[in-house]
């Protein structure tokens, strides 16, 4: 259950001299309940991880049994321990902090074109056999599949830390916050109120299959947002940046929260110069990082390969022909070191990868849970994903981004006589299926006859997403990943990601700025 502290409890304990409260303090490590045993590390035998969940290899065994018992193409048993603290600072004050633990498993059966799924927060064996009746109820048929010996599986480790998140104390976080307040205040005498919110966590999962493959994993996280609110006169402006990825404390260096305060304080700030600019159809500079939010939201939902079974995306039929130009090759990739959507393993126990899904223009790939991939007859390309062990997994984006084109971002912004350039986006719409979509644009910058003359805020833009992607006329070699932190939203589950995109010019799309 979340623990949380206001900002009266705070000052009052203050005060009375008592200091930091034990939720501030922290524990030295993450225990389970009741008991001292610490999270298992990187490196921990197999049995440490069992511990963990208090099982073993006959309960799984015993458990597995009972969910293939009336038949079973797959299954598997996914455990789960996660554990996330925040605190927020408003105007040099805690004015929250929160600490949260989940723990459960998840069960699921498949059996053709039938899913039984059912979770139990309860992980006594008899909890998860009345679970397993259950989700076998929902899908059988067949016969039941004997015992089998289970052994853990190597994998790769994208995001090893030096020291976990749970040896550190929350009194050690204090420090980095107020600096960051302190250097984004005192960036512009403007700055008239500053929020830093910080967050880290980590999960704990444990992933055994009917095939008696296990792999577990420990999943850092971590996010420190800065945001602004500055006056002039009558005018306020709001803005804010934020750095997110697997990984440690250690990250946070000072050169990390400088770059935070001068991006937040930059993109609030240049608020007050800009303006909306001349509405219509006319091209956009998608701008390198952020922009990949396009990418992700407009095209690659289109290329998870559930839509396209289901014959709902406008890709369910273009595997081998041409989506884009030759110079366009668009990948989604879990195999980056610190990334947010990272992962050494996917949520189904499949080995992860760097997917080519669309390689020079052409359509290569779908994204594949073992489902789909069993559909399509190829191989899983490590892209189940779950939102905890309360929910089956699906198809899902993990880094998702363009790679390097052969232009330069200065040949872009000059072959374009009068267009805009998209650079941070705040939120929008999307029609998966048809790829229809409509993005808010906070900062951006006008251009004419090849020059960038003035800021732009404030603004959607509207399109379609093949269609802009066949429109896509240069891109530049400057490809990066977006620092802050997004997450997904599918079918009711949100899972940490990654995009990217190197500047990119569209010919054409429909800008809703101002009639002139």
């Amino acid at each position: 259950m979340p623990q949380t502290l206001s900002r009266r409890s705070f000052a009052a304990l203050s005060t009375l001299g008592l200091g930091l409260p034990g939720l501030l303090a922290g524990c030295r490590g993450t225990t389970k309940a009741g008991s001292t045993t610490m999270i298992p590390g990187e490196h921990a035998p197999l049995a440490d991880h069992l511990g963990w969940f208090s099982v073993d290899k006959p309960t799984i065994a015993r458990v597995m049994s009972e969910l293939t018992s009336r038949g079973a193409d797959a299954a598997d048993l996914y455990f789960q321990y996660s554990r996330d603290n925040s605190i927020t600072m408003e105007d040099g004050i805690i004015s929250r902090a929160s600490s949260s633990v989940d723990q459960g498993v998840g069960l699921r059966v498949v059996v053709g074109d039938q899913t039984g799924y059912a979770f139990t927060e309860d992980l006594s064996l008899e909890a998860m056999l009345a679970a397993a009746r259950t989700a076998a109820g929902i899908a059988h048929g067949g016969a039941a599949r004997g015992p089998v010996e289970f052994k853990q599986r190597q994998r790769p480790s994208y995001y090893a830390l030096s020291q976990p998140w749970s040896d550190i104390q929350t009194v050690q976080k204090l420090p980095h916050i107020e600096r960051l307040n302190a250097l984004a205040r005192k960036a512009d005498p403007s700055i008239h109120k500053v929020t830093v919110s910080w967050a880290d966590g980590e999960e704990l999962v444990l992933i055994a299959d009917m095939h008696g493959n296990i792999q577990t994993d420990i999943r850092p996280m971590t996010r420190l947002w800065c945001m602004l609110t500055a006056k002039k006169g009558d005018v306020t402006q709001s803005n804010s940046a934020n750095l997110a990825g697997r990984h440690g404390f250690d990250w946070y260096t000072e050169e990390r929260l400088q770059f935070l305060a001068d991006e937040a304080v930059k993109r609030t700030m240049v608020l007050f110069d800009a303006r909306r600019p001349p509405a219509g159809e006319m091209p956009v500079v998608l701008a390198a990082g952020a922009s990949g939010i396009l990418l992700h939201e407009a095209i690659g939902h289109g290329m998870e390969a559930d839509f396209n079974r289901k014959n709902t995306s406008i890709y369910a039929s273009m595997i081998g022909k041409k989506v884009a130009p030759d110079f366009v090759t668009i990948v989604d990739d879990a195999t980056q070191d610190g990334e947010r959507g990272a992962l050494n393993v996917d949520d189904e126990g499949n080995a992860v990868e760097k997917t080519v899904l669309v390689d020079h223009g052409v359509m290569a790939s779908y994204l594949h849970d073992s489902i789909s991939a069993k559909h399509y007859k190829v191989k899983a390309t490590g892209s189940g994903r779950r939102e905890s062990f309360r929910h089956s997994p699906m198809p899902r984006m993990r880094s998702t981004y363009m790679e390097n084109g052969p232009h330069t971002r200065e040949e872009i912004i000059a072959s374009v006589k009068k267009g805009i350039i998209a650079e941070t986006f705040t939120n929008g719409q999307v029609q998966i299926g048809a790829g229809d979509f409509t993005f808010y644009i906070k900062n951006g910058w006008l251009i004419e006859d090849g020059k960038i003359t003035a800021p732009i805020k404030d603004i959607n833009i509207i399109g379609n997403g093949p269609e802009a992607l066949r429109n896509v006329t240069m891109v530049a070699n400057d490809c990066k990943l977006d620092f802050g932190g997004w997450t997904c939203g599918k079918d009711g589950q949100s899972v940490p990601v990654s995009q990217g995109l190197p500047t990119t010019l569209v010919s054409k799309m429909t800008v809703g700025g101002e009639n002139v």
